[in-house]
């Protein structure tokens, strides 16, 4: 696997591991993630695409900067897209999980490097019980990283097995040293505002993946955006709730290929 930094648009350097061979296929983890979050679906992705994992700015390999906003996500991403296309002369391909689906949705208004979109359970619109995002500041002032883990786990309802899966894997350090960004991510999301309008002529091709096990709120936020996007189908995996790219990856990697074969 080999590490490349592209620059953004505000100049911060943005971190991607390259893997794989095949057409390229850009990947974009959610909240506390990094580039290893994909860990478990490589090995099934890799003989098919070259893959490229990104680190989302403040962690990992990726820069940072002291003001924050989803828009800079969203150019940071649309960055590497346009540096593989650069470097490929073709589309990629463009995966984002959680928040990061939504980075990878705002990204693709902002480069014509995307051929076909695939977004897992963006959340949007989602409503957070009161004062969450408040709660996970205040544990972020105390330094209670794994605390903030906790809670993001509950939010999602995520089976308690799932949770020690999680904090037993190699990524898990990383999640935790990454636990400063999650506030300002919430609070970009609580912020964001779907308008349906700026994305009445985006065509590309569109995947929604949800899990059937998922929260009911999830699943009404993926119809919700079906119907919104000119291009969009909604896949749902069965037994699966947020994170099937973990629990279940061979399904996972199963409807991803399945649709960029298509």
């Amino acid at each position: 696997m080999t590490a490349t930094t592209t620059a953004s648009r505000d100049g911060t350097p943005i971190a991607y591991w390259t893997t794989g061979r095949g057409p390229a296929l850009v990947l974009v983890h959610g909240v506390t993630g990094d580039h290893t979050r994909w860990h478990a679906v490589l090995p099934l992705l890799e003989p098919h695409a070259t893959v490229h994992t990104v680190d989302r700015r403040g962690r990992g390999g990726s820069g940072d900067t002291t003001d924050y906003a989803l828009e800079q996500e969203a150019a940071d991403i649309a960055a590497v897209v346009d540096a593989v296309a650069g470097d490929t002369g073709r589309q990629v391909d463009l995966l984002g999980h959680s928040y990061g689906a939504i980075c990878a949705l705002e990204a693709s208004l902002l480069t014509n490097g995307v051929r076909r979109l695939v977004l897992y359970e963006p959340g949007i619109g989602v409503p957070k019980p009161g004062g969450f995002t408040d709660r996970m500041a205040e544990l972020l002032a105390q330094n209670r990283r794994d605390e903030i883990l906790t809670g993001l786990f509950e939010l999602i309802e995520m089976p308690s097995e799932q949770q020690e899966i999680a904090r037993s894997l190699p990524s898990w350090p990383g999640r935790v040293a990454a636990a400063h960004t999650v506030v300002r991510e919430l609070r970009a999301n609580d912020r964001y505002s779907f308008d349906a309008a700026r994305f009445a002529e985006l065509t590309t091709p569109t995947l929604l993946l949800a899990g059937g096990d998922s929260p009911p709120d999830e699943t009404v936020s993926t119809e919700a955006l079906a119907k919104a996007l000119p291009n969009a189908r909604v896949t749902t995996m069965a037994g699966q709730g947020h994170v099937a790219m973990l629990t279940a990856p061979r399904l996972f990697a199963s409807e991803v290929l399945g649709f960029l074969r298509s």
